[in-house]
């Protein structure tokens, strides 16, 4: 908070005795309210151009925070209707061309909704094409480029299912681990157990995590208040 304190001297003609006397008002004080919680605006200054500076470069700041809202706003519709807008593919060949078309932030998306498709038959389909290209007898550049293109394909591939893979383990897991939590008659000890297990780790929370707000927008407070407590002691048991 920025408090300004400026003297208004003000003369006013008194009649008294055939002359007058200037009387002075008592100080105004004014209060001006800042919020620049980034620093942006420098140290506060004085004065009623300086409060209007204030005004337009705060304006301007949430201008700027409104457009970039905007923007990611639009950024996510754009990604969801080019994710309803891809046709799924029929065969290993073209599901290669639809992973080569794919945009590097959707990969794990397209991995995920995929996976399914990600086979034996496919990835044997994929290193029987880069295998061709790799040993042709002549290879023009275009050959080059596309054998290039491949062998990223078949590592962000294998990297992504894989990570895919142990995500959904891990899931199982922690659905697993939070039932024996939440109906344990003794918390310390179960928690203790899992400790030893190496089994309280980060999907264990955000399954927690997603339990809680499922509570809370089903307005069962006492779940969600008894589930908050449970994540406290985890987090607890995480760090020890």
């Amino acid at each position: 908070m920025v408090v300004l304190s400026v003297g208004l001297a003000t003369i006013i003609p008194v009649a008294r005795s055939n002359s007058w006397r200037p009387i002075r008002s008592m100080p105004t004080k004014i209060s001006c309210i800042g919020w620049d919680p980034e620093g942006i605006l420098g140290p506060p200054q004085t004065g009623h151009i300086a409060r209007q500076e204030f005004k337009r470069r705060l304006q301007k700041d949430a201008e700027l925070r409104e457009e970039f809202e905007r923007q990611v706003r639009e950024e996510k519709e754009r990604r969801q209707a080019l994710r309803n807008s891809r046709v799924v593919p029929d065969t290993p060949a073209q599901l290669v061309e639809y992973f080569l078309d794919t945009e590097a932030q959707e990969i794990e998306f397209e991995i995920a909704r995929m996976r399914t498709r990600l086979n034996e038959e496919f990835f044997s389909h994929l290193n029987f094409e880069i295998g061709q290209l790799r040993f042709a007898a002549s290879k023009t550049e275009d050959m080059e480029d596309r054998l290039i293109e491949l062998e990223a394909l078949q590592k962000a591939l294998n990297e992504g299912t894989e990570a895919y893979d142990k995500m959904q383990r891990d899931l199982v897991t922690a659905k697993e681990n939070l039932t024996k939590i939440l109906t344990s008659k003794d918390l310390k000890a179960t928690l203790l157990e899992l400790v030893e297990q190496n089994q309280l780790n980060r999907s264990l929370l955000t399954l927690l995590d997603e339990n809680i707000a499922n509570a809370q927008r089903g307005n069962q407070k006492q779940a969600a208040e008894f589930m908050e407590k449970v994540r406290g002691a985890v987090l607890r048991y995480m760090t020890v």
